[in-house]
């Protein structure tokens, strides 16, 4: 894919805070995680929210849990600086990328054991499409790829982009190699099958 030239990228002001009260997925996934137990995972999650929860929690687990995530907030972005800065530590089992979800690009992405779209349809718009950005489900399949088999790929019910999302997973799920499996809590949970 030749990426088109014009446009701006498409980030985001502010940044999230942890509120398990009204977007507990961040929450959820953890306890899924945990109960799993399963060491040496390598993760990709949308979203790293100002809290950092997801990476923190399972960059700092005894799991061996390698955490990739990717936000498009400048303050989320210079958080995670700030955090690594006076934690180095860290860096090993946490690292996040400031951009556009939207222009993956699968030679740039490792596999992994574990992908988290949570927040599928809530960022994309008109203006991701000035630069050529992949739709929701070319980016659903882009992921589907990068994901070893017997992975899980995870999505968010309580999203309010949830009903935009739901046909697209639909989609994906009737046209990929996966399974659904039991979700948890507010979690629909997917299993890799097949190669693609």
């Amino acid at each position: 894919m030749v990426p088109r030239s014009g446009g701006r990228l498409h980030s985001l002001k502010g940044a999230w805070a942890l509120r398990p009260d009204d977007c507990p997925c961040d929450v959820h996934f953890i306890e899924w995680m945990e109960g799993r137990a399963v060491p040496n995972e390598a993760i990709f999650h949308f979203g790293t929210g100002d809290h950092h929860h997801v990476g923190l929690r399972l960059g700092e687990s005894d799991l061996g849990t390698s955490v990739m995530s990717i936000t498009a907030t400048r303050r989320e972005y210079d958080s995670y600086i700030d955090l690594v800065t006076h934690r180095p530590e860290l860096a090993r089992g946490y690292c996040v990328y400031f951009g556009d979800i939207y222009t993956s690009n699968p030679a740039l992405l490792p596999m992994f054991d574990v992908v988290t779209l949570f927040h599928l349809c809530e960022f994309r718009s008109e203006e991701n499409d000035a630069y050529g950005a992949l739709t929701d489900l070319e980016l659903t399949r882009l992921f589907t790829e990068r994901t070893r088999p017997g992975g899980h790929l995870i999505f968010y019910t309580g999203s309010y982009a949830y009903a935009r999302a739901e046909p697209i997973i639909a989609e994906w799920a009737a046209t990929s190699s996966v399974e659904e499996v039991e979700g948890y809590r507010t979690l629909r949970v997917f299993r890799k099958t097949g190669a693609v």
